[in-house]
C-alpha cells in the first residue's frame, strides 16, 4: 500500500470510528438542584441563559456544571433525568465553583424549586 492509501484507509477509519461513537448513551449519577428565572437568584436577566438563549416559565432546561461541559453536555444537548419526565435542554451553566452538578429551571415557582431541593439523580444522554 503507497503512502497515501495508507493515510486515506486510515482517515477513514478514524470517520468511522467517529460515526460509530456518536450513538452511544452516556450517563453520570450528579447532583441535581433547582433554579428560577427571578431577580433574587442572579446578579443580571433572570431570563437570559449563559449561551444567550431566553429562558421562559414552562421550558425543560438545566444549567450543568463546567466539567460536565467538558464531557459533552454543551449547549442544547438533550438530557433525560431520573424521576422526571420528557427531556430537557442544556441552556444554562452553573457558577464555576460547582462540579457534577445540574441545576433544573422551574420558570418562577419558586416554592417547586424549594420542594425539589438538592438530590443525586442519574441523567443521560
Amino acid at each position: 500500500m503507497t503512502s497515501t492509501h495508507h493515510r486515506f484507509a486510515i482517515v477513514i477509519l478514524a470517520a468511522a470510528l467517529l460515526v460509530g461513537c456518536q450513538g452511544q448513551t452516556q450517563s453520570l449519577e450528579v447532583t441535581a438542584s433547582a433554579y428560577n428565572s427571578v431577580a433574587s437568584q442572579t446578579e443580571g436577566d433572570p431570563t437570559l441563559a449563559a449561551w444567550g438563549d431566553e429562558l421562559k416559565p414552562g421550558m425543560k432546561a438545566i444549567a450543568v456544571s463546567p466539567d460536565l461541559v467538558k464531557l459533552g453536555l454543551t449547549h442544547k444537548t438533550k438530557v433525560k433525568i431520573e424521576g422526571l419526565s420528557g427531556r430537557y435542554e442544556v441552556l444554562d451553566r452553573t457558577n464555576s465553583r460547582f462540579t457534577k452538578r445540574i441545576d433544573i429551571y422551574m420558570g418562577t415557582d419558586v416554592e417547586a424549586a424549594r420542594e425539589w431541593g438538592i438530590k443525586k439523580v442519574t441523567i443521560r444522554w
